[in-house]
């Protein structure tokens, strides 16, 4: 049976995304971490450690190659993802994980806290109410899009851009998104997890 190492090790293989020894160990950590929360507080539906590797982890991760430098704010954090994990792999780069839920956030306070990551500011808010623009947002299960794309419309300036993670649905959400935007999909593969996934980048048309 693959150990939990074994099996990130071989998703990041399968992703082509290079992780040093310590990152693995962040990640790990994590998982760690949300399974011993989750006993208590109900963080996520998945119980098992090596599909929190699968459908957190990876899963977060395919989104990696098409995030940009900026600032990112990521909305509806939950248990911290997939802005956790992608702190974790850009240690350089300055992320805000949002979540109105103080179970969740008390959660994601702590794993910064014993993860090391500095580049994170955790902040308990609901969308509607952060005042600040951010030029890149991330979202994993949220919202559909219309309703993510008039909520988040006060925080992205012009030349900002949302990547929205959705597992379905997403071409009939386009479909039905407010004029002024320009969408781009992209097919996502999690290693290990037979489902669809797609990538909406969502930035302005102007």
């Amino acid at each position: 049976m693959a150990t939990l190492q074994e099996i990130l090790q071989a998703g990041l293989r399968e992703l082509r995304i290079s992780a040093s020894s310590h990152q693995q160990q962040q990640l790990l950590d994590y998982v760690a971490l949300l399974h011993k929360w989750n006993k208590a507080y109900n963080l996520t539906a998945i119980r098992d450690q090596e599909n929190m590797v699968r459908r957190h982890l990876l899963d977060s991760l395919t989104v990696l190659p098409w995030l940009g430098v900026d600032t990112t704010l990521d909305v509806g954090t939950g248990a911290g993802l997939p802005g956790i994990v992608l702190a974790i792999m850009r240690p350089e780069q300055q992320f805000i994980l949002l979540d109105s839920n103080g179970k969740k956030t008390r959660f994601v306070r702590q794993a910064v806290l014993e993860l090391g990551l500095p580049n994170v500011e955790v902040v308990q808010s609901r969308i509607q109410d952060f005042a600040r623009q951010v030029p890149q947002i991330t979202a994993r299960a949220f919202a559909a899009l219309p309703d993510m794309l008039a909520m988040l419309a006060h925080v992205l300036p012009n030349d900002g851009r949302l990547l929205a993670m959705k597992a379905a649905q997403a071409e009939a959400e386009i479909e039905q998104a407010p004029a002024g935007w320009q969408f781009d999909t992209v097919q996502l593969h999690v290693p290990g997890v037979n489902e669809h996934r797609e990538l909406v980048i969502a930035h302005s048309a102007e």
